[in-house]
């Protein structure tokens, strides 16, 4: 049951960071935050409304190159459907597309689908079970339980939960950063690195580097990744979170690969760089055996839970998948 609050609208960024105290949350889109408050994960004393701020809106081109500034509150259709985004990062806008469902899609902002936590259904559990996020000390429930959907990499026994947002797989291969503004001024966290490993200094309750104290104002795309794909395996085709996932972009020189960034999403607490692959492609044709083993065997790290030793399978096939795919795209074909 909820508890009571009281509610606030900010009048724009600075007045919402003066507003932040003890157990204040921030209202954007609500998707996430509202399930939270639902199953007693946050019970905030304090909400504040940042939904209406205009300088946290919008999508436009960063002056000088081929980079683009997207709003935390642009919403994940607005930020799909944009022509800058399908024409020069499509992987986002494929990841945009294939988030939630439509109708959530016209109110969940690209920020906030950032920040959502865990799926794990005994971190989500309408009564408290052992799970060290959610009750720290408690145990993790999934390691020896239910666990067929969860890490294949960077768990610990602490935790084996994942993180299930689909644009933050795009933004990590992308190379995108997170503009983060709090009362001591502006940070920049590359995507790859806003989200926290089990092992990581910050603590099993930390999904992500964010202080109580900040909030996202932006994603910045440094430049154009026109050759780029996202794939999502799930278990059904309509609103449904990931099996697994990989996000590719790259350079090519005709069919050679220049320089390659993979990375897989739902295989971990954050999305999971191919960085021994994204070495070894370079220079290599894009269909060669030699291509499909440097990524195949990065997979020789992965380790299965007792349940889900397939997604290793499933993730595998992914990379590759969308590795071919962001390659048509270079020669014109359909993703």
């Amino acid at each position: 049951m909820m508890e009571p609050f009281t509610y606030a609208r900010a009048a724009d960024v600075q007045d919402a960071l003066k507003r932040f105290g003890e157990r204040t949350a921030l209202l954007a889109g609500g998707t996430e935050l509202l399930n939270w408050m639902r199953l007693g994960i946050e019970q905030p004393a304090h909400i504040v409304d940042i939904s209406r701020l205009q300088d946290l809106k919008g999508i436009e081109s960063i002056p000088g190159g081929s980079g683009l500034r997207i709003g935390a509150l642009a919403t994940l259709n607005e930020v799909a459907l944009h022509p800058r985004v399908a024409n020069d990062f499509p992987a986002l806008s494929d990841a945009c597309l294939k988030a939630a469902s439509a109708q959530l899609r016209n109110l969940a902002s690209i920020g906030g689908n950032l920040l959502q936590r865990t799926r794990c259904p005994y971190f989500r559990s309408d009564e408290v079970l052992p799970c060290n996020r959610r009750a720290p000390g408690s145990g993790c429930a999934a390691r020896h339980g239910i666990n067929e959907k969860h890490a294949i990499f960077g768990w610990t026994d602490d935790c084996v939960a994942v993180q299930p947002s689909d644009p933050a797989v795009a933004l990590s291969a992308l190379e995108a950063d997170i503009v983060i503004e709090s009362p001591r001024g502006t940070r920049r966290v590359s995507a790859a690195d806003f989200h926290t490993l089990p092992a990581d200094d910050h603590g099993i309750r930390k999904h992500n580097v964010m202080d109580d104290d900040e909030l996202i104002t932006s994603i910045e795309l440094p430049c154009a990744m026109p050759n780029s794909a996202y794939l999502k395996v799930r278990e059904r085709e309509s609103y449904e979170f990931a099996i697994a996932s990989a996000a590719v972009g790259l350079e090519l020189d005709g069919g050679v690969i220049r320089k390659a960034r993979i990375a897989l999403g739902s295989v971990a607490m954050r999305p999971w760089r191919l960085s021994g692959a994204e070495r070894n492609l370079q220079g290599l044709a894009v269909a060669s055996p030699e291509a499909r083993r440097a990524v195949e065997q990065e997979f020789a790290a992965a380790r299965a839970l007792s349940h889900n030793a397939y997604k290793i399978v499933i993730a595998r096939n992914a990379a590759w998948r969308a590795l071919q795919w962001a390659a048509q795209r270079a020669e014109g074909g359909a993703a």
